[in-house]
């Protein structure tokens, strides 16, 4: 009886699978992904608009709050600067907001989308003066496209010339979506 009673009810078998559009694409699949930028104009860029930017290549370093350390990696993308600019750009009472679609927001001071204010250390954690730096919206990690795992398609990255120059992991936000220029 309770053998009928499963099979009546649909408890036996396979379970169909949906075949919703929402599935249908690899997690590494950045065909619908965009970036909007916003200060006195708004833009809006495809990932491929993105690549065919002038590209910048630096040395990339972050330690997470808890000490943990992502790197080196060799960080190429757009610089911040390039991509503010077109919309106004930023002056000294600005700010800028970096934000990605889980929530996760970072707040760069005008003096930092300079490459100044930072802490920096060297690759045993210890405080160093601050080498010339830039804020690089990377889209490639170590000469391949930046995986969603890595924070793709598009992360911040704080990027020197120099190698083994460690920056704070916070700033570095991962799937960056939206730019904008606050005033103070």
């Amino acid at each position: 009886m309770l053998v009928l009673f499963c099979y009546c009810a649909g408890c036996t078998g396979t379970v169909p699978v949906s075949l919703s559009p929402m599935v249908t694409s690899s997690v590494d699949d950045f065909s619908t992904w965009n970036l909007t930028v916003n200060g006195t104009t708004r833009l809006v860029y495809s990932l491929d608009q993105i690549r065919e930017s002038p590209a910048t290549t630096g040395n990339g370093f972050a330690v997470s709050t808890v000490g943990i350390k992502y790197g080196p990696y060799i960080c190429t993308g757009v610089l911040l600067s390039d991509l503010i600019e077109p919309v106004g750009g930023i002056t000294p009472d600005d700010q800028v907001w970096i934000s990605a679609p889980d929530g996760y927001l970072w707040v760069f001071d005008y003096d930092q989308v300079q490459g100044n204010g930072f802490i920096t250390f060297n690759e045993e954690l210890k405080e160093i003066p601050s080498p010339p730096l830039k804020i690089l919206m990377m889209y490639e990690q170590d000469g391949k496209p930046l995986s969603y795992d890595d924070g793709g398609p598009l992360r911040v990255a704080i990027i020197s010339d120099e190698k083994g120059m460690v920056t704070e992991g916070s700033a570095w936000v991962k799937w960056v979506d939206t730019i904008e220029i606050k005033k103070k």
